[in-house]
């Protein structure tokens, strides 16, 4: 139970970075849109999915909450802050994206609000995943590092990070989906934001050096993590190949593998730990009866339709993107 549970919260977490992880990169590549046609375009492409995305997020704080209670309650006294603002800044998103459709002259605010929160939900997202790799400061299993223990030099550079690798996935995205300037326009990003990106992993790796983060020590015990970083170097070959011959249908698989690949790379580091070397897997697992019960209901039924609506949703609205009365 413990396994399948564990393995479940992980695919959750791989499915909402991959899908809600575009729909922010489009929202921030929103604010570089110099006219109101290309942001209405921008839009339609993610206005089918997006709140079907996010749901990804709550599926697993369910899971979390549920079979890892004590990883969850650890992990939120160290993020109460970085998880409130993040899930403002999803709401601020939801509300932005109905009211401008509604709104007339003070459409500019809402265009905005859409930006900043798709800004401040990525950039949070990054900063606690760099928090966990460089190790949060507990005591007999407590949190003791205080309210911004969280934020350190290292962590706010996974939040940039992260804002970068979404913004990436975002523009291949919208190449997938679009046509004419906006596919363009996108298409021009995917190498800059793609250097950004090579740039962060480069200074990252560096600073675990320096720093001689425990994590890297996995990489020693478990040669077979270089595996990950081979995949996706294969990846990014393959992307550049397809943005060079202005193909429409790679790039966006090749950025989604590169992101399966770092994910693969640190989930496994992170094994058999929920919390790295403070709270192992087995130690934050709620009890056996109650994993149980869960898996007849979520395990069993629930997430076996989600997975399912995701796939119809994305069939249904396959292919390129058009105009439309509605926001579909």
């Amino acid at each position: 139970m413990v396994t399948f549970w564990v393995a479940l919260l992980a695919i959750s977490i791989l499915i909402y970075l991959l899908l809600d992880g575009f729909d922010l990169g489009v929202g921030m590549l929103c604010g570089l849109a110099r006219s109101e046609a290309k942001r209405e375009t921008m839009l339609h492409t993610v206005a089918p999915v997006w709140d079907g995305n996010e749901t990804w997020l709550v599926v697993a704080g369910v899971i979390m909450w549920g079979a890892f209670p004590l990883a969850y309650a650890t992990v939120m006294s160290a993020f109460y802050i970085p998880v409130i603002v993040m899930l403002l800044g999803l709401i601020l998103r939801g509300v932005a994206f109905e009211f401008r459709s509604k709104a007339l002259r003070s459409r500019w605010i809402w265009d905005v609000s859409f930006v900043a929160g798709s800004f401040a939900a990525s950039f949070m997202q990054g900063a606690m995943v760099g928090a966990l790799v460089e190790g949060l400061q507990f005591s007999n299993g407590d949190y003791v590092g205080g309210t911004f223990g969280w934020l350190t030099a290292f962590s706010a550079l996974c939040g940039i990070g992260l804002c970068f690798g979404y913004s990436l996935l975002g523009a291949c995205w919208l190449v997938r989906k679009c046509d004419g300037l906006v596919r363009d326009a996108a298409r021009r990003q995917i190498p800059p934001l793609a250097i950004g990106v090579l740039m962060f992993l480069i200074v990252v790796f560096a600073y675990a050096l320096a720093e001689h983060l425990p994590i890297l020590q996995r990489w020693t015990d478990r040669p077979y993590l270089f595996l990950f970083p081979l995949i996706g170097a294969g990846a990014a070959a393959v992307l550049a190949t397809s943005v060079l011959r202005h193909d429409d249908y790679w790039p966006f698989h090749m950025v989604a593998l590169i992101f399966a690949a770092a994910f693969g790379t640190l989930a496994l580091s992170f094994w058999p730990y929920m919390i790295p070397f403070v709270l192992t897997i087995d130690e934050a697992a709620a009890p056996h009866a109650s994993l149980a019960f869960m898996f007849w209901g979520a395990g069993l039924f629930v997430f076996p339709l989600m997975l399912l609506y995701v796939a119809v949703g994305y069939r249904v609205f396959r292919g390129k993107s058009v105009q439309a009365v509605d926001h579909y």
